[in-house]
């Protein structure tokens, strides 16, 4: 009897694990794409505030987590970056991209993190991570 409680209690736990949803937004394509991201994310919490969202930048996807970046109306980045920090979202930026386009790490944005590979870190969140994979 011992043995069927725990595995039933074992069998609920994984079931409460997988409730959560996670989503690694892939980021590569610069400006536009990031700001197609944003609306999208926080159209994606606006539905499920429980999602966990990874943001993942490389190549030119970096662009907006960068100091001083504006969108296409010449509004900062920064203030919808740090709103949705606020909600929970992590940006990861690459330290490949840095290194290659002789970008200090001091550049980017202090709500992200630099990772040592973009490409990497979208490959390790989805299988290990079970992150689903959006590009926006």
């Amino acid at each position: 009897m011992k043995r069927l409680v725990f595995l039933m209690f074992g069998l609920l736990a994984c079931t409460f694990s997988w409730s959560q949803i996670k989503v690694v937004y892939h980021l590569v394509d610069g400006i536009p794409q990031a700001s197609r991201a944003i609306g999208n994310i926080r159209n994606h919490l606006a539905a499920d505030p429980t999602t966990k969202i990874v943001v993942v930048a490389h190549g030119a996807g970096i662009d907006f987590l960068l100091d001083g970046a504006n969108n296409a109306n010449d509004q900062s980045f920064s203030s919808s970056v740090s709103d949705l920090v606020a909600k929970g979202v992590d940006f990861r930026v690459c330290n490949n991209t840095l290194t290659a386009r002789n970008i200090s790490p001091d550049k980017v944005l202090m709500e992200a993190k630099v990772v040592p590979a973009g490409v990497a870190e979208v490959a390790r969140l989805q299988a290990r991570e079970g992150y689903v994979y959006l590009r926006p």
